[in-house]
């Protein structure tokens, strides 16, 4: 069975017009591009439209490799930017730590710079990264998390790990397992668990021997196959457990979230 997504997300989005109204004034998003990766343009157009739809202000700067940590920085004194999202991939020989580390702290609507990933060690979770933050949003409309076996299948900076820490948070309590590439047994550890997470990108990687019946499947992989956008999960693991669909999972309530966290900073600064 298919999870809906689509619902999570519109109910997000309403709540954030709400929230932007309430605001007395536009808030701004500016993203910062020094990459010419087709599907990290495609997805600037995509966030533009959001934007509009959502009465938030939205600037591409298109930046080179020389002026990309000079210009996050300038965005964090410029009192009319609310919310900065830096676009990847990264061009060859940059410093990605450095670049995400320039991000400003209070307007790091993606949740990247160091500081927020380390506070969620304290359970705070000011800006969290927004794909993690899907995953748990989904989960925690799916299921009760506490005492559940949830197995993360990738140890990315960007989901995986910060996942994990959001899913022990107190409160939570999931008993998160975190598996990736030289982990053995994987099969044995996947379906003895209660939700599988999987991000790894590689396409149709889960399988449905790889995972117990009834138990939740999120998707977060994103693989161009043969021009089609495909899973990391095959589909026929939706035959025995409840899944987020690729397209229209995880991304749209990813998006969602990024534009919730523009509004929440535009919060914070004029407090």
């Amino acid at each position: 069975m298919w999870i809906d997504c689509k619902t999570i997300a519109r109910s997000i989005e309403e709540r954030t017009k709400e929230r932007v109204e309430k605001l007395g004034f536009t808030p701004k998003l500016v993203s910062v591009a020094c990459t010419d990766d087709p599907s990290a343009l495609s997805y600037l157009k995509s966030q533009r439209k959001k934007a509009e739809k959502l009465g938030i202000a939205f600037e591409i700067m298109n930046v080179s490799p020389e002026e990309i940590v000079s210009t996050l920085k300038k965005l964090g004194s410029d009192e009319s930017v609310n919310g900065v999202f830096v676009a990847r991939p990264f061009p060859l020989g940059l410093d990605e730590k450095e670049i995400l580390s320039s991000v400003p702290v209070e307007k790091d609507v993606e949740g990247v710079n160091p500081v927020n990933l380390g506070l969620l060690l304290y359970d705070e979770e000011i800006f969290p990264p927004c794909t993690a933050e899907a995953a748990v949003r989904i989960l925690e409309r799916e299921t009760n998390l506490s005492g559940k076996r949830v197995t993360v299948v990738g140890r990315s900076v960007t989901v995986g790990k910060p996942l994990a820490l959001m899913l022990l948070k107190k409160g939570r309590d999931a008993t998160v397992t975190v598996c990736h590439s030289r982990t053995v047994n994987l099969e044995e550890i996947t379906k003895n668990s209660d939700i599988v997470v999987v991000a790894v990108g590689r396409a149709h990687f889960l399988k449905k021997n790889m995972v117990k019946e009834g138990a939740i499947v999120i998707d977060v992989g994103i693989n161009y196959v043969d021009g089609k956008l495909q899973g990391d999960v095959d589909p026929s693991v939706e035959e025995i457990a409840r899944v987020t669909p690729v397209p229209g999972g995880v991304g749209q309530v990813t998006t969602a979230l990024l534009f919730e966290h523009v509004v929440r900073a535009a919060e914070r600064q004029r407090k």
